[in-house]
């Protein structure tokens, strides 16, 4: 079994949450090891930006 990430990057924090809730409806529970959350924000003078990111841990059965 290999541990991998799962990394994700987006300006809304609702297509953040729907992105990452796509990809956990497509591993089993047991597979799920943590999820790391982030949300950065910079402003360029006339806006603000905001990053909302995750890195979802995961195990992966390995492909021999």
């Amino acid at each position: 079994m290999a541990v991998k990430v799962k990394l994700f990057d987006e300006e809304h924090e609702l297509d953040l949450e729907e992105k990452v809730n796509a990809f956990l409806a497509n591993i089993q529970p047991e597979q799920l090891i943590d999820i790391k959350y982030q949300v950065a924000t910079m402003y360029d003078y006339k806006n603000q930006i905001y990053c909302y990111s995750a890195m979802i841990i995961y195990k992966e059965e390995d492909q021999d």
